[in-house]
């Protein structure tokens, strides 16, 4: 196909040369499981993003904490992975070009995912840390053009006239939430650190992008496998990985020290403060989980503009919660990014319905 985006229903059927299980899907039931993607990904990412604000703003101030509960919650991903069928018998109905996966490679995948997956995290808490809630929004939205850049370079996608619509409007929504915000920087911030938290977000934003199409990658060119069990597995070890880098970087930086002090000294109590952090790993959780199951359904692409929308749905979870005003342009830019969303929608639904006649 020529246009940017072939669906999973097709992409599976020219990696491996065989059947798929998401073939058998009728369509409701492609787009359901993306559509159940989506909601974990806009709603757990929400809801970490507010838990993440809350944390600094009741007294934490740890950056490697705050980095290791966006991973560390990974156990919990054992629960539906048990319920899943095993997908060894799949794996032996296989050719030999799907076992040619050798341990040793899934293993140096995993680590060096769950090693990105890590510094990604720190990165985002450092600017989370640094920086408004107007320009951590800001240069979030960059993801989208790094992903562009990523995905053309290591997936092969290109672009067609309605993808590009959904990343303009995407973005410039994004980009009207950011200057909705009067403050350039918490206070008590100084320039240089400003300064630091600005390159730690950028850096973070470019990183990401690298990440979720290095993961359409291995899905699609090196493990090769077809059941939903790869995405919770993938998803399950990097963040083992990234748990065990986050681990070490709190005991090596010295600031486990002060967790105790923090949590006493936390100003919605110490109950509070252990709930703050268990709900943002188990939200953090359900976002990872979205993030990937979309690039294993559609590409990271698509992924990566469902986690800019977002960027317009947390104003209204913080409406809810903490009472923020909803002001114009935080509806203008709303509507701006649900039309984006829209063009993508219908983009993936025209090359759907162009596979699918192709084939009767």
């Amino acid at each position: 196909m020529s246009d940017n985006q072939e669906p999973i229903l097709a992409k599976e059927e020219n990696v491996t040369g065989i059947p798929s299980p998401l073939l058998k899907l009728k369509s409701w039931q492609w787009w359901l499981l993306v559509s159940i993607n989506i909601f974990f990904l806009i709603g757990g990412q929400a809801a970490s993003v507010l838990l993440g604000r809350f944390y600094y703003d009741e007294g934490g101030n740890s950056k490697w904490m705050a980095t290791l509960v966006q991973t560390g919650a990974f156990p919990i991903l054992y629960i539906p992975l048990l319920l899943l069928p095993s997908s060894s018998s799949a794996n032996a109905a296989e050719p030999s070009s799907s076992s040619s996966c050798s341990l040793k490679t899934i293993v140096l995948i995993y680590v060096l995912l769950g090693v990105i997956i890590a510094g990604d995290n720190m990165l985002y808490s450092v600017g989370l840390l640094y920086l408004s809630a107007s320009t951590y929004s800001l240069i979030c939205a960059t993801q989208l053009a790094f992903n562009a850049v990523f995905s053309y370079f290591i997936n092969a996608q290109k672009f067609t006239a309605l993808i590009l619509n959904s990343v303009v409007f995407l973005s410039f929504s994004a980009a009207l939430i950011a200057l909705n915000d009067d403050a350039d920087a918490p206070s008590g911030v100084s320039s240089s650190k400003y300064i630091v938290g600005f390159v730690c977000t950028l850096a973070a934003s470019a990183l990401y992008s690298l990440l979720l199409s290095l993961m359409q990658f291995s899905f699609e060119k090196i493990l090769k496998r077809e059941t939903f069990s790869v995405v919770l597995e993938m998803q399950i070890y990097t963040s083992l990985v990234a748990t065990c880098v986050a681990v070490i970087g709190l005991f090596a930086s010295g600031e486990w020290r002060t967790l105790h002090g923090e949590m006493v000294g936390y100003h919605k109590g110490r109950a509070s403060y252990v709930l703050t952090l268990v709900g943002t790993a188990v939200t953090w959780q359900v976002c990872s989980v979205g993030v990937v199951g979309l690039i294993f359904l559609v590409s990271s692409l698509f992924s990566n503009v469902i986690s800019t929308l977002s960027l317009a749905v947390t104003p209204l979870a913080a409406l809810a919660v903490f009472r923020d005003k909803m002001s114009g342009v935080k509806i203008m830019s709303m509507l701006i990014a649900l039309w984006g969303f829209a063009s993508y929608v219908y983009q993936n639904y025209l090359d759907d319905l162009k596979v699918r006649r192709a084939r009767q």
